[in-house]
């Protein structure tokens, strides 16, 4: 009888635990406690996120007027006009600003990535003395700053008769594009079995054969993720770019925008945020179709 009480008092105790663990969850989870843990600081930073968005938005679609006007609320476009876009498109050399940003950023892009595939292959896979050192040296690499290397960059662009031409940024920017997507392959790979590859070499692959048909199928994630990283830095790119490319039809649109749209101290706002605004809609599609990639591509590249 009391081995029956004994039990039945411990049921209870344990229940009025659960019951407190439950309310203790509750509280947690209660409405005020999620406005200031969740909510509150979520709106903040997306406020400060997008905030700079919002502003370049409705300066691009204000008319001048508005613009320079000291009164009326300057976060609301009473009167929207495209005559910014017009004169951005027909008036200036903005469409070639963006055809010169597609072909460097994409050529550049493609160039990294097969240069990025070998070489981190050859440290991940094949095993050689001093492979680790090695990866690390390509990692420090790009640890150095633009600002330093456009200098010795500059004579070796003008000896190759290359200054003032595409071909100037596009066999330069894989200097500071190929290190890092490396660096992010390297981790990618590592997450590869090696056992797929081992099984593979028995039954007679060669090396090529298993890089095409085995490592890069797996690694598509990652190397969405390089390439979305590579692209975004040859697009706003922009020391490179001003040092070498002096003519405005050869000009990417992060320079040509700067460089054109300003007259002396005059700034043609709207003129310059319609720029920035269809300049940065290529990467924000690039990013909205890929996002998923590029997240699983970092969080692989990362784990090891």
């Amino acid at each position: 009888m009391s081995k029956h009480v004994s039990k039945l008092a411990r049921a209870a105790a344990s229940k009025d635990d659960g019951k407190n663990d439950s309310g203790g969850m509750n509280y947690l989870q209660s409405l005020p406690r999620r406005w200031v843990t969740i909510y509150i600081p979520l709106g903040i930073f997306v406020f400060i996120l997008l905030f700079p968005f919002y502003w370049m938005v409705i300066t691009a679609f204000k008319p001048d007027a508005e613009l320079l006007s000291r009164t009326g609320n300057p976060f609301l476009v009473i009167a929207p006009t495209l005559a910014h876009f017009k004169k951005l498109i027909f008036d200036t050399a903005y469409p070639s600003w963006m055809l010169n940003t597609v072909i460097v950023s994409t050529v550049a892009t493609f160039t990294s990535l097969a240069a990025s595939v070998f070489a981190a292959y050859a440290i991940e896979r094949l095993r050689f003395q001093g492979a680790k050192k090695v990866g690390l040296a390509i990692f420090m690499a790009y640890l150095v700053p633009p600002s330093i290397l456009f200098i010795p960059l500059a004579a070796i662009v003008v000896q190759l008769g290359l200054f003032d031409t595409r071909w100037a940024l596009i066999l330069t920017y894989p200097t500071f594009l190929i290190p890092f997507c490396t660096w992010l392959l390297m981790g990618y790979f590592r997450s590869i079995p090696y056992e797929l590859e081992e099984c593979a070499l028995i039954d007679g692959a060669t090396r090529w054969q298993i890089l095409v048909k085995i490592i890069l199928p797996l690694a598509v994630p990652g190397l969405i993720s390089a390439g979305i990283f590579a692209f975004t830095l040859s697009w706003n790119e922009f020391i490179y770019a001003l040092t070498f490319v002096s003519s405005s039809e050869v000009k990417t649109v992060p320079i040509g925008v700067i460089t054109e749209l300003i007259d002396g101290d005059v700034y043609h706002w709207g003129a310059l945020m319609a720029g920035a605004l269809l300049g940065s809609l290529p990467v924000a599609v690039v990013y909205s179709f890929f996002v998923e990639y590029y997240v699983s591509g970092m969080t692989g590249a990362v784990k090891e």
